[in-house]
């Protein structure tokens, strides 16, 4: 399609008068054919005195005569700057920027970057910055980011898990595309399911997300996007082994089917079958484990009819075992022979994506989602057996479009979920159906300058949670350059899974208790919260280089929430909310550039997370108050715009005291003290870059071997009444070196 430039200029000598200017700005579709363009940016060169053109094309400019240099431009098109002297009626057509001749521009792309235009505070991670560390698993991803809390939840499975904003992952909508992936029998063990070399790039989004995502949404969002096979490498190999003798493989194979289809194939093993107990407790400091994990992804691209579409097919059988040195699952499963558990996990998934953006109104788009998996875990801890089976059903159709024009968007949309759980705990089967139908609409704001505003609201009806809205708003704000002041409020509600997210406690000698159960779910009301969010960021120049400082503040007020009271030392308690629970989280971070190819980050983080239990307000147990992070990355290079030869990354966490929950009734042996000590570890790794083929790698994790000692309460006698395993602050294995290599072909 070709376009050319040319300007009509109707100069009627009543038109001199006029302290404005008219215009309309075209663009030529098929060779000949002429439309208005809709959303095309006007404005006087210098000045902030600007207008956006409407749906017919049309636009009105204030006009003084010290304005003489009037800029047009268009996502897609060539900015044009026209010379005014005298006022003028204005007809443009813009060309578009495929006809033009090419013009290469090269900069240096950053690892992790934060929006200064979008209304929502989100920070991309790309994957690069995920190459800073060994990156196994999407659990893994978050090492070198200081927004994310990673921890493990107990001194037996290994699991880690993650919290945002002082809060656990369960109140973090975790999508896979914007499709909601890490959720109900999931939620314990789902980021270890995605492996990190399948991902492409990963947002986080703090405070309440988009209503066109769901309900559930409390704390935040966490979205990964995958490789594409249109974009990723021909083949892509990861190998990677660890002083613990983990090893892992990673394989990618994609190709060209048509000139439409694309497909890949993506394939993940690893393995762990070495005993360790390095703090002579009888027990595995990490579990033994294999997995195969393989996924093949199926892209449609059809730019002539504005069509992509993504299929994914994906299967997944995971193992693990830990327990006592001497447990043999052959003879000791369910015995108090020796303590041991295993979880064997079986996942299978099928998702689809369609987006279709009109040719002749690139305005106007539709989006269709579609999910459905299959997840079936069976497990025990000791002589507790918990066994799940959860299968999903989840679409989406989304409608994007603008009102007048570009400054004015719309989403709107109907949603529909299905989850059916069949479980078995505490000597009970739990079963229940939950579906939900939804529709939502989100208006968008943007004045193309300072001020932009989203505001959503759904409305859904659910067979266990009743009908409700859900609103949710985003505003951002720019009063001078490179700054951005944010605000957020947001509501979020959802069932909880009592069960699956915290499969911890099974690993305990504790009696499991539901208590005031008149609910639905587990005889338990839903989780319902509001989140408040403030944040500026302020980029800025320092001793010549860029630098950039974030203040963040979110508070998080449930007006229910299901409390887990882990306070009698005997028992772990869920029971609805009587009084106050509220997460408030504070965060400053730097991020300077040094000098060329050096860059600094470093971030200091406050929780004040509280609940009202049964024996009063506490702080929540393992939280710590403060947190402060470091992160140096390094590349060297032969000469400017040549690949890294080198790059060294370096990581420093140091957490405060974390209380623990009370043990003061037990035995003097089996008391732990009120407080953690205070944590902290240091990571590191080199890569050696060959050719943009093939590269190696080398690093250490904890590599000041901090480790907690006697992480696990009454280990000498895991059948009596005081075993626990979820005392766990820090790092139990102490350091652990690994090495690997990645090769590729374009």
């Amino acid at each position: 399609m070709k376009k050319i430039i040319y300007i009509m200029v109707m100069i009627p000598l009543l038109m001199f008068s006029q302290e404005k200017i008219e215009g309309i700005v075209t663009e030529k579709v098929d060779g000949s054919k002429m439309f208005p363009l809709a959303g095309a940016n006007v404005f006087w060169l210098d000045t902030s005195v600007g207008a956006v053109t409407d749906i017919d094309g049309k636009f009105s400019i204030p006009y003084e005569s010290s304005y003489t240099k009037l800029v047009i431009s268009y996502v897609g098109f060539k900015t044009d700057t026209i010379t005014i002297t005298s006022p003028k009626y204005i007809k443009h057509l813009l060309e578009a920027t495929s006809d033009l001749d090419q013009i290469v521009l090269t900069a240096r792309k950053k690892a992790t970057s934060r929006s200064y235009m979008s209304a929502q505070n989100i920070m991309t991670i790309s994957s690069d910055e995920l190459l800073k560390a060994a990156c196994c698993n999407l659990s893994e991803s978050f090492e070198t980011n200081p927004s994310i809390d990673v921890n493990f939840s107990d001194a037996v499975t290994g699991t880690r898990q993650i919290k945002m904003l002082g809060l656990t992952s369960k109140y973090i909508l975790i999508t896979q595309e914007n499709i909601p992936s890490i959720r109900g029998a999931s939620q314990a063990y789902g980021l270890s399911f995605i492996p990190g070399t399948w991902v492409e790039s990963i947002q986080i989004t703090k405070g309440a997300g988009s209503v066109v995502n769901g309900f559930e949404s409390i704390a935040g969002q966490i979205n990964a996007e995958l490789q594409k096979p249109t974009k990723d490498d021909k083949f892509f190999l990861n190998l990677y082994g660890a002083s613990s003798q983990r090893l892992e493989l990673n394989t990618h194979f994609n190709t060209k089917v048509s000139d439409k289809w694309s497909t890949g194939l993506y394939v993940h093993g690893n393995t762990h079958q070495e005993k360790h107990d390095v703090n002579d407790d009888g027990f595995l400091d990490m579990p033994l484990y294999n997995q195969i994990n393989v996924m093949n992804r199926w892209q449609y691209t059809n730019p002539e009819k504005g069509i992509v579409s993504f299929v994914n097919v994906r299967y997944l059988n995971d193992a693990k075992q830990s327990g006592q040195l001497d447990f043999d699952p052959d003879t000791d499963r369910l015995t108090t022979n020796a303590w041991g558990s295993e979880i064997d996990t079986e996942r299978f998934e099928v998702s689809a994506k369609l987006g279709y953006v009109n040719p002749e109104v690139p305005w106007q788009s539709l989006g269709v989602q579609f999910a459905f998996s299959s997840h079936n875990q069976d497990s025990y801890f000791g002589l507790n057996q918990y066994d799940i089976n959860h299968n999903s059903v989840y679409s989406n159709v989304m409608y994007n479009s603008i009102i007048s024009d570009s400054r004015h968007k719309i989403k709107t949309g109907l949603g529909f979920t299905y989850d059916h759980y069949d479980e078995y705990a505490i000597g009970v089967d739990f079963e229940r159906s939950e579906r939900s139908a939804g529709a939502f609409f989100e208006y968008a704001y943007d004045d193309l300058d300072k001020l932009t505003v989203t505001a959503g609201l759904r409305f859904d009806t659910h067979n266990l949670l009743g009908e409700f809205l859900t609103p949710r708003l985003h505003a951002r704000y720019t009063p001078w350059e490179k700054s951005a002041f944010r605000a957020s409020i947001g509501r979020g509600k959802r069932s909880a899974n009592i069960f699956a997210e915290n499969q911890n406690m099974f690993a305990t000698s504790r009696t499991i208790n539901i208590l005031n159960s008149s609910g639905n779910i587990y005889g338990l009301d839903p989780e319902i919260a509001w989140n408040y969010g403030l944040s500026y960021l302020q980029g800025f120049n320092l001793f010549g280089r860029k630098a950039d400082v974030t203040f963040d503040f979110y508070r998080t007020d449930f007006e229910n929430q299901v409390v887990i009271d882990w306070e009698n030392p005997q028992e772990v308690n869920f029971y609805n909310l009587e009084g106050k629970s509220y997460a408030n989280s504070f965060q400053v971070e730097l991020n300077y550039n040094v000098f060329e190819h050096f860059d600094f980050r470093t971030a200091y983080k406050y929780y004040d997370v509280q609940t009202t239990y049964s024996s009063g307000k506490l702080d929540k147990p393992l939280i710590p108050k403060h947190r402060f992070f470091a992160n140096a990355s390094y590349e060297t290079h032969v000469k400017e715009g040549e690949f890294a030869r080198w790059k060294f990354d370096l990581t420093y966490n140091w957490l405060s005291e974390q209380r623990f929950s009370s043990t003061s009734t037990n035995p003097e042996a089996f008391r732990v003290s009120a407080e953690s000590p205070t944590v902290s570890t240091l990571n590191a790794q080199v890569t050696k870059v060959f050719s943009p083929k093939f590269e190696v790698y080398l690093g250490g994790e904890n590599i000041t071997n901090v480790r907690q000692d006697n992480p696990i309460l009454g280990a000498n006698d895991p059948f009596g009444s005081n075993f626990d395993t979820t005392f766990v602050y820090g790092p139990i294995y102490g350091s652990m070196y690994y090495a690997g290599l990645r090769f590729k072909i374009k």
